[in-house]
């Protein structure tokens, strides 16, 4: 599928360019021709002018038309100015009758009376560019000047100007196909990878429902077989389905968080925030949890210099920042050694540290906040995919409830507040999620 789409785009990107190129030969070619054919035409017409001028006329008997051309004493001068320029002159009398001409064979052609340029064709492939003028003096005819152009000045540049667009215009269209055909392979690429990242997720959603819904149905013909007979059975299974529903309900809200996300329609509530307030919340919320896991959750903020309430505030949507922190301050309670030491020289006990602090990075005032933890760290080869879909470092945490959504729901709060999350580990040690936030 994607190699004929490719295929497609590229062979429509160089058919369009293709086109353009013919449209701008043509336009090329037919311009310099008429450049070409005007600059003969006005040769021609210069020469007419010029031999017009240089014209000997004499004085004769009123029966023989009272001025003549003196021939010799006109045109002696005039052949030798044309012969380098290729021009030939023909001079005809009152009645049309040639009288001079430079052609070494005068070529049989009909006189026209026309004083605009036209082509003549003779015998082979000889062509000639010609122009006819009538002199007269006061009101009576001297004679005809004809002036003839060899076309072969034309056709000569106007054939090789045709074989170099045409070649120019071949080799551009196959390097624009090469050009097309890895254009349209970069093009393609973000189409294929968000495909394929569709194939994953819909495989792996379908896995992650498919476990849970299995599971109901197979409660829920226990209950019904057995829910009869010992009504202790029923209520069990009964509480296990009320369980994996509302794991299913969790799992399904997940996936139409991040598919808002995905179609841009997961739009923050814009007020403002007091950032310090929300982490405080948060943190009290997940406090009765981290007494159970024995691990010491706190909140370090770090004050700047000035005494403004405004420090920590923020513009954005408090229910998805909620929801952001809770995310990593429980992932952190997750991943955390609990009723262990972190380290066994200064006998410290598990902890889940939240930093906040204002900064000032490319010369904008920015809120950050750290959530650092004392579990067992991650995998560097595992830090790049901490936040795709689905991922999870332990595999064995799918049976404790884990869907490996979490972070992943977390960089996408992080990305509508037009902020970024990093993520920094070390195997024993710890792991620490920074959140920085535009303020």
């Amino acid at each position: 599928m994607f190699q004929a789409t490719r295929r497609r785009l590229a062979l429509w990107y160089t058919a369009v360019t293709a086109i353009l190129l013919l449209l701008f030969a043509t336009g090329v070619f037919f311009y310099v021709r008429s450049t070409l054919v005007e600059r003969v035409d006005d040769t021609l017409k210069h020469v007419v002018e010029v031999v017009n001028r240089s014209l000997v006329i004499e004085s004769v008997s009123v029966s023989q038309g009272r001025y003549q051309v003196n021939v010799e004493a006109s045109f002696r001068d005039n052949a030798e100015a044309v012969e380098d320029d290729h021009i030939d002159i023909e001079w005809f009398n009152p009645q049309g009758e040639l009288v001079w001409s430079t052609f070494s064979d005068p070529p049989v052609i009909p006189l026209h009376l026309n004083r605009r340029a036209e082509t003549v064709h003779l015998n082979g492939d000889r062509i000639l560019r010609q122009v006819t003028a009538k002199i007269n003096l006061e009101r009576y005819i001297l004679g005809y000047l004809r002036v003839s152009h060899p076309w072969f000045e034309v056709t000569k540049p106007i054939r090789q100007l045709s074989f170099d667009l045409a070649l120019g215009t071949l080799i551009t269209i196959i390097i624009v196909g090469f050009i097309g055909w890895f254009l349209s392979g970069l093009a393609i690429q973000p189409i294929r990878d968000s495909y394929q990242s569709l194939k994953q997720f819909t495989a792996d959603a379908s896995h992650e429902l498919r476990n849970p819904i299995a599971t109901i149905q197979t409660n829920v013909q226990m209950a019904l077989t057995y829910g009869n007979t010992d009504p202790q059975v029923q209520q069990r299974q009964l509480k296990v389905v009320e369980r994996l529903t509302k794991r299913l309900g969790n799992l399904v809200n997940d996936l139409l968080f991040l598919a808002r996300s995905d179609s841009g329609m997961l739009q923050a509530r814009q007020q403002k925030i007091p950032l310090d307030a929300l982490l405080i919340e948060v943190i009290e919320e997940q406090r009765i949890l981290a007494q159970q896991k024995n691990i010491f959750l706190s909140l370090h903020i770090v004050e700047p210099n000035n005494n403004d309430e405004d420090n920590f505030s923020l513009s954005g949507d408090w229910d998805q920042l909620a929801r952001l922190f809770t995310n990593l301050i429980s992932n952190g309670l997750e991943h955390s050694f609990s009723e262990e030491t972190v380290s066994e020289k200064n006998n410290q006990a598990a902890s889940v540290e939240v930093e906040l602090q204002r900064i000032k990075r490319d010369r904008l005032h920015q809120l950050q906040v750290k959530v650092k933890d004392t579990g067992k760290g991650v995998p560097e080869t595992a830090l790049n995919h901490l936040f795709d879909r689905f991922y999870q470092v332990d595999p064995s945490r799918k049976s404790t409830g884990g869907s490996g959504l979490g972070l992943a729901i977390a960089k996408a709060i992080v990305d509508n507040h037009h902020g970024h999350i990093k993520v920094e580990s070390e195997l024993g040690k710890g792991t620490i999620f920074t959140v920085v936030l535009p303020i």
